[in-house]
């Protein structure tokens, strides 16, 4: 199984709260070029966490618009999972992760989320001691063993690599 772990596009710094700031014009560039390289590499989530937060969710519905399915069907997709925060738990994610594969498998999940809990991710998910930066609109490529529980970086990519 693919996971692919997204930090949002850059945001504003400041809103009424951190869950209202919203995408600058640069980070919704940034969510569209990672739009294009998901489709460039025709790379299909079956399945996509976003967080509730208003930067993730825009972040989500621009690269969005370059994957290659039906806005139904990315509907049918689409979980807003309340728990993949910034503060939210990485081995509480991981743990709702394991469940749902066993009684759901899936070949590629799609988590856009926040620093500092994609790092965090990461490193949960790969057993490393180190937990990768990453740079807004990032995408953490991992390859997961649902049978071994374990799962390998195959890289991170962002929007700078590409242009």
């Amino acid at each position: 199984m693919q996971i692919l772990i997204m930090r949002h596009g850059q945001a504003e710094a400041t809103a009424n709260s951190d869950a209202e700031r919203a995408l600058t014009e640069y980070g919704i560039n940034e969510a569209a070029i990672m739009g294009k390289w998901l489709a460039s590499k025709s790379i299909t989530p079956s399945k996509i966490w976003v967080s509730p937060y208003l930067r993730a969710q825009q972040t989500y519905q621009t690269l969005a618009e370059y994957l290659p399915l039906s806005t139904q069907a990315l509907a049918e997709l689409v979980v807003t999972q309340s728990m993949i925060t910034p503060s939210g738990s990485a081995s509480q994610v991981r743990d709702l992760i394991d469940g749902e594969l066993m009684s759901t498998p899936t070949e590629t999940l799609l988590i856009v989320s926040h620093m500092p809990l994609v790092s965090y991710l990461v490193s949960e998910f790969t057993q490393q001691q180190f937990a990768p930066i990453f740079q807004t609109a990032g995408v953490a490529e991992i390859e997961y063993d649902v049978n071994t529980m374990l799962g390998e970086l195959n890289g991170v990519v962002a929007p700078s690599d590409l242009g």
